[in-house]
């Protein structure tokens, strides 16, 4: 039985953005993984690795309010151009820094630094930039090709930037990923999307922001399903505690942590081709209800078990879970938000969606070291299923809601 290609796959703008998003993410992952390589490589200290998070983490809360201001202000085809042509310079300099044998820890995490801060401007008109390409009905179709390139990334950018490294050193992982930068400036110049009209009126940035704000805190949809994406963020994060699991509950060693590690990604690609089936039979709002208490379950699975398989199982499981919970979430978001908000509003659940994890690593790793991994898994696991149970039973708002319902798109 031949196999439906998905109506959005035959729209040649979003083909082409999607094999370039995926190649730069690719690069971009890669490039992560030889900042983190390159700092142990010259400290042999694992506290000064964490300075490549601490600048992203910074970068990331400080700067994504405004990024979403300017995806609302400017033509965001030509944001995004301009940010992938920052981010460019940026792995070229450390690139050409690091081939010279100049590298120290400092032009590590400022490149890191400056090119999250691109990022930040970045990801909000990436998502923003989706409904003009798409028609309200393909939205979900297009988030589920899009949420499981990450997940692509992160299994693929890692393992090819240690083949790079092994033949050429952290250099050639940044060298690759300036060509990747490069290759989706050229995608982008090929995109035939109308250009973002913009209100004459210009407000000032802390007025901009608040505009979204508000926006968000009156609509009963986003900001539910931004509580959503917390609970299950904060709450069940998991990969903080994966080492402490991997060697001392399953004592599985480095290629068992690494399996584990990289199973909720792969749980995510079978999650994505699952939604394309479900999204077409049940209530959009019932998919994001129903994944997040699964994931939260699926955490609490991964606490409990004690034996290697069914630890991966549950890995791949909650990676399923979250896929299907995200997708829909990312759509809801772009659905709902009128375009002259979008940027803003992608901006405020970047900071959920990204800096949820941040936290959560911060919260689940503190209470681990009181109570141990396994309670401290177990007791955030329960919160997102619970949350979830509760949003259920008390409002229609999630429960009821259909993202690809038949009507204009937002304007």
């Amino acid at each position: 039985m031949p196999v439906a290609i998905p109506d959005v796959l035959r729209n040649r703008d979003f083909d082409l953005y999607w094999g370039g998003v995926i190649l730069s993410q690719i690069g971009t992952r890669g490039a992560v993984a030889a900042n983190l390589y390159q700092v142990y490589q010259l400290t042999g200290s694992t506290a000064q690795v964490g300075l490549v998070g601490l600048a992203q983490a910074v970068a990331l809360l400080v700067l994504s309010p405004i990024g979403g201001i300017y995806a609302d202000r400017l033509d965001r085809r030509r944001l995004l151009q301009v940010t992938q042509c920052v981010a460019l310079v940026v792995s070229a300099g450390i690139a050409a820094v690091t081939l010279a044998g100049s590298a120290t820890v400092w032009t590590v995490v400022i490149s890191s630094l400056l090119a999250t801060a691109a990022a930040t401007f970045d990801q909000p008109a990436r998502q923003a930039l989706i409904p003009a390409m798409v028609p309200r009905e393909q939205l979900v179709e297009a988030f589920a090709l899009l949420n499981p390139s990450r997940e692509l990334a992160v299994l693929v950018g890692p393992a090819f930037a240690g083949v790079l490294i092994a033949l050429g050193g952290p250099g050639a992982v940044y060298v690759f990923d300036a060509v990747t930068y490069a290759a989706l400036v050229v995608v982008l110049a090929m995109l035939r999307v109308p250009p973002l009209e913009v209100s004459a009126e210009r407000r000032s940035l802390l007025e901009s922001l608040r505009e979204g704000v508000t926006y968000v805190r009156r609509e009963p949809v986003v900001w539910q399903l931004m509580g959503l994406d917390l609970a299950a963020t904060v709450f069940g994060a998991y990969r903080v505690l994966l080492p402490a699991f991997a060697a001392e509950v399953l004592h599985v060693g480095a290629t068992g942590y690494g399996l584990l590690s990289a199973a909720p990604s792969a749980g995510a690609l079978v999650g994505s081709v699952w939604v394309f089936r479900l999204v077409r039979t049940a209530r959009s709002g019932r998919i994001v209800l129903w994944g997040t208490a699964a994931y939260g379950l699926a955490v609490v699975g991964l606490a409990q078990s004690r034996i290697f398989p069914v630890a991966i199982v549950m890995a791949l499981f909650l990676g399923a879970a979250d896929a299907l919970a995200t997708t829909v979430r990312h759509a809801a978001v772009q659905v709902e938000t009128p375009d002259e908000l979008r940027g803003r509003v992608s901006a405020i659940y970047q900071m959920c969606s990204r800096g949820g994890p941040a936290i959560g690593d911060s919260v689940i790793g503190t209470v681990a070291g009181a109570m141990g991994p396994i309670s401290a898994l177990t007791l955030g696991g329960l919160v997102p299923a619970v949350v979830s149970g509760v949003s259920a039973l008390r409002s229609r708002t999630v429960r009821e809601y259909t993202v690809a319902k038949p009507g204009p798109a937002a304007t």
